[in-house]
């Protein structure tokens, strides 16, 4: 009676390797005395293992890094029919790179969060070699590199990451006799049992330069610096690079031999309110003026301005 398959669950490399598909045929006849059956031998055949793997990078697109360390998220999936680890290979020599990084370390998503956590993420030791991975298991890793700091904004730069079969790669067909699971053989899939996929990294170096100005009305319509004389103090926040800064806060004292004005706080030529409310800033003759932006994108910038007396 033939093995029935039919329970099998549907892989990527087919059926899991070591299977054993056995088949026995069966002949009835009619002697003379009645009916009568036999049974031929059992032939076994022992399913081997194919050796077939991807590899994609998790990453919407290119990261935003600036000089220092980044880290790029990859998965890794055994498409073969048994049980097999991966080798892991991480190349910065990509042609058409503005700047190739420094490969620091690659690590296997331990906790199974989809986060880079330094310390509980396993880096792997040269040879990097994935865990065994089951038939269709997949497995994140992580390639934490170092931009440099010659790197300018807006530059770019990919990573490769080739993950090759422990037990060997090659031509589709190869065969590695013996090495499959049960003592079977391995045979190299259609992936050659070896798969790269790119990373990127798209380098944003964001800068603010703060820049400020004072214009002065005197009680006579002029522009002298006498006591009564109004000083409109200007701070323009510049924003410069392709990424973005958070946080962003302005702050400035009221100068000695001054009053602040009160309700001359004012943001890219709106009012802000002197009291700590709702919008973004504050003002008080003890406390000075502060302005809270937020997060800010480069190629931007905002105006900040209040008004001080001279006593």
């Amino acid at each position: 009676m033939a093995l029935g398959l039919g329970a099998t669950p549907a892989l990527a490399g087919g059926v899991i390797a070591g299977t054993l598909i056995e088949n026995t045929a069966t002949a009835t006849y009619d002697d003379g005395d009645g009916p009568k059956s036999v049974d031929s031998n059992t032939v076994t055949v022992r399913v081997d293992e194919l050796l077939d793997v991807t590899t994609t990078s998790l990453d919407a697109g290119p990261i935003g890094a600036s000089p220092g360390e980044t880290v790029l998220t990859f998965e890794i999936t055994n498409t073969g029919n048994g049980p097999e680890a991966f080798e892991l290979t991480a190349s910065p020599a990509v042609a058409g790179n503005d700047f190739d990084t420094v490969i620091e370390s690659i690590a296997i998503d331990t906790n199974g969060n989809g986060t880079y956590d330094p310390g509980v993420d396993i880096i792997l030791a040269g040879p990097e070699v994935t865990p065994i991975l089951a038939a269709d298991e997949t497995v994140t890793v992580f390639v934490v590199v170092i931009v440099p700091g010659t790197a300018t904004d807006g530059e770019q730069s990919e990573i490769e990451l080739t993950a090759a079969a422990a037990t060997g790669s090659g031509s589709p067909g190869d065969l590695f006799a013996g090495a499959g699971v049960d003592g079977a053989d391995a045979i190299v899939g259609t992936t050659t049992a070896s798969a790269t996929t790119i990373g990127a990294i798209t380098v944003g170096i964001t800068t603010v330069d703060l820049t400020k100005s004072a214009a002065i009305v005197d009680p006579f319509g002029g522009d002298s610096a006498v006591p009564g004389s109004i000083v409109t103090f200007t701070i323009v926040a510049d924003v410069r690079g392709s990424g973005s800064v958070s946080d962003l806060v302005v702050t400035d004292v009221i100068p000695d031999g001054t009053t602040y004005a009160s309700g001359t706080l004012a943001l890219d030529t709106a009012s802000l309110t002197d009291a700590a409310d709702a919008d973004a800033g504050t003002a008080s003759q003890a406390s000075g003026i502060s302005v809270d932006l937020g997060n800010v994108a480069g190629g931007t910038n905002h105006t900040v301005t209040f008004n001080v007396t001279i006593d």
